[in-house]
């Protein structure tokens, strides 16, 4: 049976990833009227090319500071060592669109509504790489999806 996901749902999401290396791999990709709340992410390391390289997870969405869309916001650098696991299960949550662009810092409740409308068409997303094209991490993500379209 499909999963509903229409208007007024919420639903828990999940994803597996094998062999994260130096490449950028998205694990969550907005939708316009979306919020999204990581509830956890597991990370085990395979391996790795040198001791001191790290794992880092990334949030790529609109700098209400500086309003500047598409910023890419580091969330997590860690050194995991071969063989061990970490669990972030901390939670957070995200819009899945960009607000229409204002001159920033958000300083008022009409920026503030701005980006909880979500009205542009850029994407927000989250990713995940490591430091060395040799590194490889296995990645399970959990997260809910709410849909107010």
């Amino acid at each position: 049976m499909a999963i509903s996901r229409g208007a007024g749902t919420e639903i828990i999401r999940c994803a597996s990833f094998e062999d994260i290396d130096s490449t950028s791999q998205t694990i969550i990709v907005g939708e316009q009227h979306h919020i999204y709340t990581m509830l956890s992410m597991v990370v085990y390391c395979v391996s790795l090319n040198a001791v001191t390289d790290s794992f880092s997870m990334y949030f790529f969405g609109y700098d209400a500071k500086g309003g500047t869309t598409d910023s890419a916001h580091l969330l997590l650098n860690t050194v995991i060592n071969a063989g061990d696991t970490f669990v972030w299960n901390d939670k957070f949550s995200f819009n899945g669109h960009e607000p229409v662009d204002f001159t920033g810092p958000m300083n008022d409740v009409t920026k503030q509504n701005a980006i909880a409308d979500q009205g542009s068409s850029v994407a927000q997303y989250m990713t995940i790489q490591s430091t060395h094209a040799s590194d490889n991490y296995e990645v399970l993500v959990t997260y809910i999806d709410q849909n107010n379209a």
